[in-house]
């Protein structure tokens, strides 16, 4: 199913989408730096980035909402423009995800990690962001129907088990359990929405 393209009213609104797919992972990225390096300055930047992102979203959406109130359109586009809307929730709710992590990482938690639990952190923050890589190339290139991230998904499900299991048996404060096990859910779901994305994607490509 690759080679593909978008109807031409869905390839109008790719940078800025493609824009977002980038801060949200960079965002995700620094918020995990901030959190295994005790770094609360670049923690609080990130916070402080998450507004960028709503934005640029809103805005975003306001600019799709106004094609389909204007235009007299074809099946295809005006699904094509439904479906970029359902898109941007994804990329929103993940950019949050790591608003989220940054401001654990604004209490200095990783200190207070395992080494073992801040490895598989470490790994779990890799795996999110190489699934977010693949579904940005796959929007790209328009061949999301040939992308499969059930192997990466899994990978994600198997380091939460392992950091549960780490944080049972590791001699942590009690707020520090209850947080990294809230931090291990939150890469747990960006992975998943990285999956919902591939698939609102592929219906783009139909």
């Amino acid at each position: 199913m690759s080679g593909l393209s978008f109807p031409p009213v869905a390839q109008v609104v790719e940078q800025p989408i493609l824009r977002l797919f980038g801060l949200v992972r960079e965002a995700l990225a620094r918020a995990t730096y901030a959190l295994l390096n005790g770094d609360t300055d670049l923690a609080q930047d990130v916070v402080d980035g998450d507004v960028e992102i709503d934005e640029a979203t809103a805005a975003l959406e306001l600019d799709v909402w106004s094609r389909i109130e204007v235009g007299d359109h074809t099946s295809s586009d005006l699904r094509a423009l439904i479906g970029i809307l359902l898109i941007l929730p994804e990329l929103e709710r993940s950019a949050d995800l790591a608003e989220h992590i940054a401001h654990r990482a604004l209490t200095n938690i990783g200190a207070e990690m395992t080494p073992v639990a801040r490895g598989i952190v470490q790994r779990m923050s890799e795996v999110a962001a190489e699934m977010w890589q693949l579904v940005a190339a796959a929007y790209i290139n328009h061949n999301a129907h040939d992308l499969e991230l059930a192997e990466e998904d899994e990978e994600l499900d198997i380091l939460h088990d392992r950091l549960t299991g780490e944080i049972a048996k590791a001699d942590m404060p009690t707020n520090i359990t209850a947080q990294v096990t809230l931090i291990s859910r939150f890469y747990e779901r960006i992975g998943d929405h990285a999956v919902n994305l591939s698939r609102r994607i592929a219906a783009l490509e139909q």
